[in-house]
């Protein structure tokens, strides 16, 4: 008689209550070990969670939009012999293969690692070796980088590998900067629009994709030739090819010249993540688009669904919008940003419903079709049709992470079933000289976050004290209005009991924030029982420039005296912070001080 198991989520790190996007199988689907069962997105992370068995699926005990946590169960899964084993390929910046989501099959060596039997016994290389280094960086982007030039700065000889000719990785290629430079072209572009009013007009902007494509790309390329001369002054040696470890101790690199071996005594794995692509869309066909897609500007599109409401969607949504497109968004969640708290999102939300054709929260993309008229896409729940038909999709429901596209098995790493690596808080994995930064470890996402985490690595290799503590990492949205916020979160405060107090300024008081159309935006900081700093947010234009003062306060441990008294310049909206302050600590002259309770 066939033996049925019922399969939990396992450790997803540090997410919990995470809202299931899709559900990939159901009852007689036949699995193998590694197929994909459901897909799980958390603010900008999305995973897959694989099957750690093989065998048919029986019962599915869960569906979309739902919330699971480690231990909750998924299905119930008739078990089959042995499970096969599949590969997987380092992924980057403007990798076109569609990798449809799956996460990352590995070895039976690692599968024992997740069931806590043992790490992977390490492969040995008993081949020639091409090159060798003190230390050798995988990945380029901002926290590889980084992290090579800080190793270089102090005295070790580095090589950094990099799949593709131009360095800089995901942020400075396809991601962070091209995203922002279309950001700020729509910016012109819709503040051109607001001036109408004021009397000044400058009829219809005309768009020239390949001239805006131009601007774009000069942006980028002057910042990866930039680097590209940084690293040739630091004397870091730059390889170009797909790296995959061989032993501990190296890795081969291949190309189109061949393959070469790199021996090395450190190394950092900073390979960085790709876009989730959801199977039930054609990515076969090009009107189907992820995030490095939508950034290669092919046309405007007449209609576009954003199927995401998180960061990226929203950004990208922005720009097409600016540019002309009717932009529907389609997010799972109950609410848009989630992870950001609502007071916050409120005034981007009221701006896009009277521009989008539409915004459909609590609503679900159940089959996407390839159509002579366009992509054909069905919806479920919230106010959105059965059916519609848009000229391009793009689907940004967040990133995996590149961890098990590189062979680590053979140099004894540890890598989860999402292709995480774990790490302790000198950016050190299971083996002692190798280390692991950026997306790649898990949290947010975020470029700042692998740039700090890349110096504290290369800090360690070198013998120096150095650790990873950062008590907070901001998060913005470059969006028209732009969302920041960092530390504790409302939301997160109440679902965790945690008391808080409070001080709330609106950008209506501030002539600066009139004066450039951010009246609708707002200062917000949260404090804890010895009015200290412990989390803020801001919504209006350059958010993202302003949370920096609160971050630093929290960091210093400053409390609201110290930013009420700190002399702000007027007018700007940096004086906002300092007001907020002041309406937390009762001085406030701008507006009604709060009622004492």
């Amino acid at each position: 008689m066939a033996k049925v198991v019922t399969i939990p989520v396992p450790d997803i790190g540090e997410f919990n209550e995470v809202e299931i996007i899709e559900v990939l199988v159901q009852p007689g689907d036949r699995v193998d070990v590694e197929d994909s069962l459901i897909t799980l997105e958390s603010d900008k992370a999305s995973m897959d969670i694989p099957s750690p068995h093989a065998g048919t699926v029986k019962k599915v005990l869960l569906k979309a939009g739902e919330k699971v946590s480690k231990g909750s169960d998924i299905l119930e899964l008739e078990m089959a012999g042995e499970g096969a084993e599949g590969d997987s390929s380092q992924s980057s910046p403007k990798d076109k293969e569609k990798d449809k989501g799956e996460a990352p099959k590995k070895d039976s060596g690692q599968d024992e690692a997740k069931a806590g039997k043992s790490a992977p016994k390490p492969a040995s290389h008993n081949g020639d070796v091409d090159q060798r280094c003190q230390l050798l960086v995988l990945g380029s982007g901002p926290g590889g980088y980084t992290a090579a030039f800080r190793a270089a700065d102090l005295g070790m000889e580095v090589i950094m590998v990099e799949r593709y000719p131009v360095i800089g990785g995901v942020c400075l290629n396809v991601g962070c900067i091209p995203s922002k430079a279309l950001l700020h072209a729509a910016q012109v572009v819709e503040e051109a629009e607001d001036f109408e009013r004021h009397g000044i007009s400058f009829g219809k902007p005309e768009i020239d994709l390949k001239k805006l494509a131009g601007y774009k790309d000069g942006v980028v390329n002057k910042l990866t030739m930039g680097l590209k001369h940084l690293a040739k002054q630091r004397k870091v040696t730059v390889v170009q090819g797909v790296g995959r470890f061989t032993s501990p101790n190296t890795l081969a690199v291949s190309s189109d010249d061949g393959e070469q071996v790199i021996g090395f005594e450190q190394a950092i794995v900073a390979v960085g993540s790709r876009p989730v692509h959801l199977p039930s869309f054609p990515w076969d066909d090009e009107r189907v688009m992820d995030s490095t897609g939508a950034l290669e500007l092919r046309d405007i599109p007449g209609r576009l669904l954003v199927v995401g409401g998180g960061i990226i969607g929203l950004e990208m949504a922005c720009v097409y919008d600016a540019l002309g497109s009717k932009v529907t968004v389609c997010e799972l969640s109950s609410d848009l940003m989630p992870g950001a708290d609502r007071d916050l999102v409120k005034p981007l939300e009221k701006r896009i419903k009277g521009r989008y054709e539409n915004i459909f929260t609590g609503t679900k993309v159940t089959a996407a079709e390839a159509t002579d008229d366009g992509i054909r896409v069905s919806f479920e729940g919230g106010k959105a049709p059965d059916q519609d038909t848009f000229d391009r999709v793009l689907v940004a429901v967040g990133r995996l992470p590149n961890g098990g596209g590189i062979e680590a098995e053979a140099a004894g790493l540890e890598v989860d079933e999402h292709g995480f690596i774990k790490v302790d808080k000198q950016m050190r994995t299971n083996v002692s000289h190798i280390f692991a930064i950026g997306d790649v470890v898990g949290g947010p996402m975020l470029a700042h976050k692998a740039t700090h985490e890349g110096k504290v690595a290369a800090e360690v290799a070198s013998g120096e004290k150095s650790h990873f503590d950062a008590r907070a990492i901001p998060s913005v949205a470059y969006t028209h209005p732009e969302v920041a916020w960092m530390g504790l979160t409302e939301t997160e405060a109440k679902k965790q009991g945690i008391e808080y107090t409070k001080g709330v300024f609106p950008w209506a008081a501030s002539g600066r924030a009139i004066s450039v159309g951010g009246d609708s935006g707002l200062t917000k900081l949260l404090l804890d029982e010895h009015d200290r700093v412990i989390g803020a947010g801001i919504v209006g234009p350059n958010a993202g420039e302003l949370i920096a003062e609160a971050t630093l306060a929290l960091e210093m441990g400053a409390d609201v005296e110290d930013l009420g008294l700190t002399v702000h310049p007027h007018p700007t909206l940096s004086e906002t912070v300092g007001f907020a302050a002041e309406v937390a600590h009762g001085s406030i002259t701008d507006i009604l001080p709060p009622k004492k309770k």
